[in-house]
């Protein structure tokens, strides 16, 4: 055998990607202590912390609008399962957090979807779970976005719409639907 074949199976490592934005980001700079496009390994007992209290917080942001400690993160196992996964709780007792469509007050907590977009004041984050195996350490990968997430990820909505119904358009003048019909059908 060689050394290759005798190597240890390299383990896969839970990531956790993040993509940031603020509208007055380069204008405050508010995520110039935040290190962007370089995973960063956190150890799994410890809790992720964002927020502006450098001496709380592993992930700070710039800003006096900003709690202490905003929101954490505790990484975790799931009960009888090798899957892991990220718990998110909110730290501010002046702010409430949003996690796609669930409002979360103070010391609220709940799983973290794979995907999702953490709101709060004027701040966008994109929430990616890459999933792994390790159960000592997971990675953080911080990015930036140049352009809104809620805007980029609001697509027109492809619910169907009724026939001889009005559909949900934004413009002024709401016409109406186009009318299917079957070419046995008479007018």
């Amino acid at each position: 055998m060689t050394s290759f074949e005798e190597a240890e199976t390299e383990e896969t490592v839970t990531c956790l990607h993040m993509t940031f934005y603020h509208p007055c980001q380069e204008d405050k700079m508010m995520f110039r202590c935040l290190n962007f496009c370089k995973r960063e390994q956190v150890r799994a007992d410890e809790m992720a912390k964002f927020g502006r209290d450098s001496s709380v917080c592993r992930y700070n942001l710039m800003d006096a609008r900003v709690s202490r400690v905003q929101f954490s993160l505790q990484f975790y196992r799931k009960l009888n399962s090798s899957e892991h996964g990220f718990e998110i709780k909110n730290m501010s007792k002046k702010t409430k957090l949003t996690v796609d469509q669930t409002e979360l007050g103070y010391l609220n907590k709940i799983d973290l979807p794979w995907k999702c977009i953490i709101c709060f004041g004027d701040y966008q984050i994109l929430a990616e779970t890459q999933e792994g195996e390790s159960m000592d350490y997971f990675e953080t990968h911080l990015h930036l976005a140049k352009v809104p997430i809620l805007q980029e990820r609001c697509l027109p909505s492809l619910q169907p719409v009724a026939e001889n119904s009005f559909s949900s358009s934004s413009f002024p003048s709401q016409e109406k639907s186009p009318v299917e019909i079957d070419e046995n059908e008479s007018c």
